[in-house]
């Protein structure tokens, strides 16, 4: 079996994220999907360069798939060692293991180890057309209760106000404070609410902000300081009581080892479409291990296949502990998708069917061509000031 083609999709919904599909097909009639995860403005970027990088499968037989990521590593990488070029390998290697799975006509969980579960727990995001537009906490709370009225049992969301700085005021830390407790307020006790902080704070806020936030019982705190900076990460780790949570912006193990070693994290949240595929995030969940270190992929910025890889490692690896659902992406991908997930009581089934576990509707995904990249609006200089 070897390759022969590969084909990408663009999709842009109108109200949801503008996604790369990328389908790589073999002479023996089998096809794998794989998704590449997307920046905005870059999507055109991102698509000549899978293809690029893929013509290094054209050829190759498709269950090599440790061989030619390391090929690219060793050949390219070190030309092209970007966020881009890490996208790109994820999606092309999902691609390959979906080849894999069809190939031998079952789940690629059981080529990895086999499950350890039957379901995962997802959690999702705020939904709903009440927006905060006039600084109303409460506006938050309604829109959380959307989202756990539709069956879920954990939501995830920002709660500081813009603009993105380091150092915030008291004012702008106590909206957040404000904006968690009208949440807890809505969704009531039983129900475990996530706080993202995007990677954005300077220590001192995001401790003083925790410190607050302790009694609303936050499942977890989310990227509280800049990914690359860590030690600013234990910094905050040991003086809140709260789990942390480290990983959306690391790439590859060799990222994740230092978070390991540095004891930055109680928790990760990589993205199988960002840090190198499936096998990569198998290894990072292996690395985790032995530092009590739970597994929580993300997945808001990456889709359909993205949601799908992440369950074939979530369902063989011990240390899973929830995953990121794309609340608002369902109805694109109710509609795409040949067998679309279902979220039942905050749970997704495992899937059963052969390769990654969800097949894609080529007619449905030329219904979102893509129109260009969104606009985007520039902040004013005097809204950076401190």
């Amino acid at each position: 079996m070897k390759v022969t083609h590969l084909q990408t999709y663009i999709v842009q919904p109108e109200r949801a994220k503008t996604v790369l599909f990328v389908k790589v097909t073999t002479d023996a009639g089998i096809h794998g999907w794989g998704e590449v995860y997307t920046v905005t403005g870059r999507e055109r970027a991102l698509e000549c360069l899978t293809l690029d990088l893929g013509e290094y499968l054209i050829g190759r037989d498709p269950l090599q798939i440790k061989h030619f990521t390391r090929a690219l590593y060793r050949d390219v990488s070190i030309k092209r060692g970007s966020m881009d070029f890490y996208c790109v390998v994820s999606g092309l290697e999902i691609a390959l293991w979906d080849i894999v799975g069809k190939h031998f006509n079952t789940p690629v969980y059981n080529l990895l180890g086999g499950p350890c579960r039957g379901s995962f727990r997802v959690y999702g995001q705020p939904t709903g057309e009440d927006r905060d537009t006039a600084n109303d906490p409460q506006a938050w709370g309604r829109r959380a209760k959307n989202t756990i009225d539709r069956g879920y049992s954990a939501i995830k969301f920002d709660p500081f106000p813009g603009p993105w700085q380091p150092h915030i005021d008291r004012a702008a830390e106590d909206l957040a404070v404000q904006r968690v407790a009208a949440i807890r307020e809505a969704v009531g006790p039983k129900v475990d609410i996530l706080i993202e902080v995007h990677r954005r704070l300077a220590p001192a806020n995001a401790i003083r902000v925790a410190q607050q936030i302790e009694r609303y019982q936050p499942f977890w705190y989310e990227e509280p300081t800049p990914a690359e900076n860590l030690d600013a990460t234990v910094d905050v780790r040991r003086k809140i009581n709260i789990p942390v949570v480290v990983g959306e912006a690391l790439y590859t193990k060799f990222e994740f080892r230092e978070a390991f070693e540095k004891q930055a994290a109680d928790i990760i949240n990589p993205d199988v479409c960002n840090v190198g595929g499936i096998l990569e995030l198998k290894e990072i969940a292996a690395m985790a291990e032995p530092y009590s270190v739970a597994v929580a992929p993300h997945g808001n910025n990456s889709t359909t296949i993205g949601l799908a890889a992440s369950f074939q490692v979530g369902a063989c690896i011990p240390n899973f502990l929830i995953m990121e659902y794309p609340v608002s992406w369902e109805p694109v991908a109710n509609e795409i998708a040949k067998n679309p997930f279902k979220v039942e009581n905050g749970q997704v089934s495992l899937p059963t069917s052969p390769g990654i576990g969800i097949e894609l509707d080529e007619e449905a995904l030329a219904k979102y061509p893509y129109r260009g990249p969104r606009n985007r609006t520039l902040r004013n200089v005097e809204d950076e000031s401190p």
